[in-house]
């Protein structure tokens, strides 16, 4: 049918008068507008037959993969896959008789070919990466890093397709051969891209890092939650909002600290400690033990262990008048029994986990009394607010047991600290 169009076309050019040569171009160029206005026109109807079924599937479907579709331009791609084919079929028959320009132009078409199927499958994989990483099961999975070694290879057998095209295939084989004697060479290209693509698999199979992890990587100054991670790098986002990039495979080289396990447990920890002075520690009176009594807290305990005390040293026939003989309490021990109550009856204090009050090897400045706890708030300001709320308190309890904080001395306007008036 299409060369008894062309034929008819360059007869009626010739009654008309024109000679053979002129007949022809004129042929040609008629015969290629004709054409090219069908596959504008064909373009733009499958495209707008394609983009109706794409609305229609969206509003039916419960799924957001057909938008991650249309968003990539997939069903735009595809529509133009029947009009490509027709250029592929008709071009070669319209210049059948310029064979020079023939050859050039199908050359041209094929490559045109593997583009669009390139562009098709880079779309579609886009897609399906941004799909699954909308899903609860695959959110925090390095899914860009394995549609990217995908993608090098679809890439790689495109552009070898694209070289086969203009060559023949004696000498793809024999290219092939040559990239098999220049191995090493390419592996040395390629080291960052396999050393990556290796990392990923071992970061995802023995879940080391995921997307939304906060991570610490004091080499690489990074502190904050993994957004991304690719065949070649891992995307840190600090909490100053700055972007640390890592090399992938520097995961599995490199000490790092991922803070997943904190996030996912009961609390935060909270690990610190008051410096006491070892100076104001001293045995309490009954005098001091009475006043203690009207703290609620330390009621029922300072009962208890005053029963306690006094048995023991009845029992024992103990002398009261040195009150280093025998059983006694301290300023020091009553307050570490006080913060454990206090931490005990605190609200934002998990107490399912681990919650101690210890008294640490003395230093010369002091004995420090740590908190080893957990907060019930994982987040971060919160913590800081539970944090600060528990030593506030404490601090300002202190005074209370006649303990004094240990602080260096210090001279403010010339009058000398207190703690500094004591020690000389």
């Amino acid at each position: 049918m299409g060369e008894s169009l062309k034929n008819l076309v360059a007869e009626f050019l010739l009654d008309l008068g024109m000679s053979e040569n002129a007949a022809s171009y004129t042929n040609l160029f008629l015969l290629l507008a004709i054409l090219l206005v069908v596959v504008a026109t064909l373009d733009i109807v499958i495209w707008k037959i394609i983009r109706n079924f794409s609305v229609r599937l969206a509003r039916r479907s419960t799924t957001n993969f057909d938008n991650y579709l249309v968003a990539h331009k997939v069903p735009r791609y595809l529509a133009r896959v029947i009009p490509l084919i027709l250029l592929l079929n008709f071009v070669p028959l319209i210049f059948s008789e310029f064979p020079f320009w023939e050859g050039i132009l199908e050359k041209i078409l094929e490559v045109c070919v593997v583009v669009l199927t390139l562009l098709i499958v880079k779309s579609f994989l886009r897609s399906l990466s941004d799909h699954l990483k909308s899903t609860s099961r695959f959110k925090d999975k390095p899914i860009d890093s394995y549609i990217q070694v995908f993608m090098i290879i679809v890439w790689i057998i495109g552009l070898l397709t694209i070289f086969a095209v203009f060559t023949d295939a004696s000498t793809v084989w024999k290219f092939f051969t040559a990239l098999g004697a220049a191995s090493a060479v390419i592996l040395l290209i390629f080291k960052d891209s396999i050393m990556g693509f290796v990392a990923s698999i071992q970061v995802s199979i023995n879940d080391m890092v995921r997307i939304g992890d906060w991570i610490t990587f004091q080499k690489y100054g990074a502190d904050g939650d993994v957004i991304e991670i690719t065949l070649a790098t891992v995307k840190v986002q600090n909490f100053d909002k700055t972007i640390t990039t890592i090399p992938t495979y520097a995961l599995i080289s490199d000490s790092f600290k991922n803070w997943r396990g904190m996030q996912t447990s009961g609390g935060r920890r909270i690990k610190r400690s008051l410096s006491i002075c070892q100076k104001s520690i001293r045995f309490l009176t009954d005098k001091d033990v009475e006043e203690l009594r009207n703290i609620q807290l330390l009621a029922p305990y300072l009962e208890s262990r005053e029963k306690e005390i006094v048995e023991f040293n009845q029992k024992h026939k103990i002398n009261r008048e040195v009150p280093i003989n025998g059983r006694n309490m301290t300023n020091f021990g009553v307050f570490r029994k006080y913060t454990m109550e206090y931490l005990q009856n605190h609200p934002g204090i998990n107490q399912q986990m681990t919650l101690m009050v210890r008294q640490l090897s003395p230093t010369p400045q002091g004995i420090p009394l740590e908190i080893y706890a957990f907060s019930a708030d994982k987040r971060w300001a919160n913590y800081e607010n539970v944090m600060s709320d528990i030593f506030d308190h404490l601090l300002a309890a202190i005074p209370y047991f006649d303990l004094k904080i240990f602080e260096y001395p210090t001279t403010y306007s010339g009058v000398p600290h207190a703690e500094q008036v004591e020690m000389e």
